[in-house]
């Protein structure tokens, strides 16, 4: 089971009639990262009654979720033992999915610790439009079939801007627009669905199975698109209008670029010319390095790095991040590419700001933004971050 010992700062007040629901989160979280425990020892972790800790384990035994594992091994303790009570990660599954790429579909079986138990792809037949959303309908449901255990949910990590109801705003490079994608989808597959941005996704991937530091943490997703999810103090970043982390949609190229390493800007998704996914995405980052010697690769590469670090400069320094990380193919991203955003950042900051930073390829490789994905999932109906 991967190690989680970090959860997300709550981002609003707790109201007296949620308090049943909050204290039931509170259980499964701590079952969740800290395993097993007796009941005296939910009791102290949560600081809830023994009472309360114990009408919610009997719910909880009720539906299945947690189990008694026998009784505890106490040393020294005298008199009787309590008994163990654990989540039962093997009896559901998790369906995730991740919409980043701009040819597949990638899809997982999950259990609930977020390890993998199967893991799919399928290809679109059309990338955009209702024909996409019939792809994506066919392979949730394909997974959701194919599940040996019952399915808790279906996650979703799709590009674009998604409100938290799982609305997709606008995503461009889908062509997808006002879509209540999280409404269709349960529709569709009779199961609870939650969709939240990808880069979103990633970067709860990171911080749950990751390892990475809430403190100040920003996941770059390259895709079909490129994204950024961004916690901060523990918090996920969302911003007013649901669309903090755009940062695909930043001109990284101008007018003045024309004779540079980078060419002239070219038309992006969005109407606009010279956006930061013209160049990193990954069709543009294919396009740029096919045909050429290893050497002459890593020069392409290296100058769309140099960019991207412009580009993440006063990000870093505006948030005093702690790590990035990139979420993508590591052989595109990796080495050439990522040692030159990070000079390129510490050119562009003060040392104070940048010391220390970690610029990083995801450790948990193409299975990051599905960890994401599951964590809707777990969070949405148990309440676990």
């Amino acid at each position: 089971m991967p190690t989680t010992t970090r959860t997300l700062r709550p981002a609003s007040k707790v109201l007296p009639e949620h308090a049943r629901v909050v204290h039931r989160a509170m259980v499964l979280q701590q079952l969740f990262h800290g395993g097993p425990g007796s009941r005296a020892d939910l009791a102290r972790s949560t600081g809830l009654t023994r009472v309360t800790i114990s009408d919610l384990v009997g719910e909880l035994l009720a539906e299945g979720l947690v189990a008694e594992l026998g009784q505890a091994h106490e040393e020294g303790k005298v008199g009787k033992r309590g008994t163990l009570v654990g989540l039962r990660t093997e009896a559901f599954r998790i369906v995730a999915v991740d919409l980043r790429d701009d040819e597949l579909l990638h899809g997982a079986l999950l259990d609930l610790s977020g390890a993998v138990v199967d893991q799919r792809s399928a290809r679109f037949t059309e990338p955009r439009g209702e024909a996409a959303l019939a792809d994506l309908t066919a392979f949730c449901r394909a997974l959701v079939g194919a599940a040996t255990r019952p399915v808790l949910g279906v996650g979703v990590g799709s590009p674009g801007i998604i409100d938290a109801g799982g609305n997709v705003l606008e995503a461009p490079n889908r062509d997808w627009y006002d879509l209540p994608l999280a409404a269709r989808l349960t529709e569709a597959l009779g199961v609870p669905v939650h969709v939240a941005n990808d880069a979103d996704t990633a970067a709860l991937g990171e911080f749950t199975f990751g390892g990475a530091s809430g403190a100040g943490l920003l996941v770059l997703t390259v895709g079909q698109g490129v994204g950024a999810g961004i916690v901060v103090d523990g918090a996920l970043v969302s911003g007013h209008g649901h669309a903090a982390g755009e940062l695909g949609h930043v001109t990284a190229v101008d007018e003045r670029d024309d004779d540079g390493p980078l060419g002239p800007p070219l038309p992006c998704a969005c109407g606009r010319t010279g956006c930061l996914e013209t160049v990193l995405a990954l069709p543009a980052l294919r396009r740029r390095v096919a045909g050429l010697d290893p050497t002459s690769a890593d020069a392409a590469l290296a100058s769309v790095g140099r960019r991207l670090g412009i580009v993440l400069a006063p990000v870093v320094s505006a948030l005093n991040l702690a790590e990035v990380v990139l979420s993508g193919p590591p052989e595109l991203l990796g080495g050439p590419l990522r040692d030159a955003a990070l000079a390129a950042i510490r050119e562009r900051t003060m040392p104070v700001t940048s010391r220390g930073l970690q610029l990083r390829v995801t450790t948990l490789g193409e299975a990051a933004p599905l960890s994401g994905a599951a964590v809707l999932v777990l969070s949405g109906q148990l309440g676990v971050t």
